[in-house]
């Protein structure tokens, strides 16, 4: 019996390796095979002028591959995502782990479980048909798509990851630190404040950081609201396109230089998701240390 039992432990100490290996090598794979599409194009077009150019118009007389206003539309929808997004986030976050209780925690465990569901493209109609007319109607701006609308929609689709990484971080902080800080006399708002938040920040701040990472990298949901413009956004008004937009627009008719372009964005794409999973894991790092 317990040779069986060894047997059994070692093949699925095995099986388990096996799978993480796979998972490495499809990143690996994924990587060499989008910076080899990509790298050929700095061939014909300047790095400088790739990252910094204002004008895209691959199928011009003179082509032109300037990604920049694409750069530009997905920081400036991402972050106004965010900055919609972080504030009701961990408000609810907070809710659900310091306030909310039996009947009224189950209903909003199971809205936020149903947000974090639904496929983008219903997002994408619900700002199509929902949000931007209310948007046009409230600015006075001529369709309602645009940077605003994008915004609102990534905002939505995000809350979920920020409001369950906000409740699990807060319930992850030690009893003693509430107790005590009761103790002295402290109402539990203050205590909420002035230590548990504190406490989980390095958590709170990886699960705000994934949700940015989500927000840049979709696609299909802006590509239905933000106007796909490909112009240098001049406000949140102002209809853009983003970095995905870009690659799912062309990627159907592209050929030649236009389609080693759309992998050379992707590569760019892929840097700012690497970098902000470096951040994350700094962070969760830090926060395992300090817990330690």
């Amino acid at each position: 019996m317990n040779k069986m039992r060894s047997l059994g432990e070692s093949v699925m100490e095995k099986f388990l390796l096996v799978c993480a290996l796979i998972s490495i090598i499809s990143v690996l794979f994924m990587t060499i095979f989008i910076f080899k599409e990509g790298m050929p194009l700095f061939k014909n077009v300047g790095v400088g002028e790739f990252l910094f150019g204002a004008k895209w118009d691959p199928q011009g007389d003179s082509p032109l591959y300037g990604i920049f206003p694409f750069i530009v539309g997905s920081l400036f929808v991402t972050v106004l995502s965010m900055v919609i997004a972080v504030p009701i986030g961990l408000a609810v976050g907070i809710f659900m782990a310091e306030f909310a209780k039996g009947r009224i925690a189950e209903v909003l465990r199971s809205v936020i479980e149903l947000l974090a569901g639904i496929p983008s493209v219903i997002y994408g109609l619900f700002g199509y048909i929902a949000i931007a007319p209310i948007v046009r109607t409230l600015t006075k701006s001529n369709t309602g798509l645009g940077v605003l609308t994008g915004a609102i929609v990534l905002a939505i689709m995000v809350l979920p990851t920020i409001i369950n990484i906000t409740e699990v971080s807060l319930r992850a902080v030690p009893a003693h630190l509430k107790e005590g800080s009761m103790g002295v006399g402290a109402s539990h708002w203050q205590t909420i404040v002035k230590i548990l938040v504190p406490a989980a920040s390095s958590g709170i701040t990886a699960g705000i950081i994934l949700a940015m990472g989500r927000s840049i990298g979709e696609t299909m949901a802006v590509l239905m609201v933000a106007g796909n413009s490909p112009t240098m956004p001049t406000g949140i008004l102002s209809s853009t396109r983003t970095l995905t937009m870009n690659i799912a627009t062309g990627i159907s008719y592209a050929s030649g230089d236009h389609w080693v372009s759309l992998f050379t964005t992707g590569m760019v794409l892929f840097v700012f998701i690497l970098v902000l999973n470096i951040v994350v894991q700094v962070f969760l790092k830090r926060s395992i240390e300090k817990d330690s």
